[in-house]
């Protein structure tokens, strides 16, 4: 097996395979991962709130598109793909926690570093074992169909770290519809109050926490958990 990236585009299956799409974005995570080591303050900030609306849209159309394929074609895909389950839940709770530190808090830093550690340690198990795994199963022409479900999903996919949903179906499906609404209106008034008039702020700021409190809600929901593995459960 060859990694993907010691592969060109065509032998890749053109871009439109799945492998091609998986290896622009992880170009993209490497570059903003970068920015965040060279930077600090808001400009830390605003790299981290890039790489965390590229970060789980792409995972969450792995885990909902590609995984299962990957274990219904693989004898050992329910191993190769708990791994990177493991990781992705890890990121998870990670972004959870340093969302939840302040700037100066001491453990700030180490849950930094421990983030961009697991995120590229997660794009080396994929472009190293599990996607060319796929590779040599899969025709072209279904990498090129799978490339189109992959980017559907993750064009449509929630944007913020959800650590309580399964990792899995169904519970990861469930969840897609509410909680990709709740993170991308989120995301829109958490602009607005950055782009409008600062007597909008806190109006915008208080709306996106209300929002954020149901996504809370929808979270802990039973369905949400079904399908889940224990080893990547929060368990709260």
């Amino acid at each position: 097996m060859r990694s993907l990236s010691e592969q060109n585009l065509d032998e890749l299956g053109g871009r439109w395979s799945v492998l091609a799409r998986q290896k622009l974005d992880h170009i993209e995570l490497d570059r903003l991962l970068g920015e965040v080591e060279r930077t600090g303050g808001a400009e830390q900030k605003l790299a981290l709130i890039k790489t965390y609306r590229l970060v789980f849209p792409h995972a969450f159309a792995e885990e909902s598109v590609l995984w299962p394929v990957l274990r219904a074609e693989l004898s050992d895909g329910h191993e190769l793909t708990l791994r990177v389950e493991q990781e992705h839940q890890e990121v998870n709770e990670l972004v959870t926690l340093l969302e939840n530190l302040g700037e100066a808090h001491p453990e700030r830093d180490e849950v930094l570093r421990r983030l961009i550690t697991v995120l590229r340690d997660d794009v080396r198990d994929e472009e190293d074992e599990l996607l060319p795994r796929l590779q040599e199963k899969l025709s072209p022409a279904r990498l090129r169909a799978l490339g189109a479900a992959w980017e559907t999903v993750r064009r449509t996919a929630p944007t913020r770290p959800h650590p309580v949903v399964a990792r899995r179906p169904p519970g990861n499906v469930a969840a897609a519809l509410p909680l990709t609404v709740t993170d991308r209106l989120r995301d829109a008034l958490e602009s607005a109050a950055l782009r409008g008039p600062d007597a909008l702020g806190p109006a915008l700021t208080a709306a996106s926490g209300v929002l954020a409190r149901a996504a809370g809600a929808i979270e802990h929901l039973p369905i949400m958990r079904r399908g889940e593995d224990p080893s990547t459960s929060k368990g709260t």
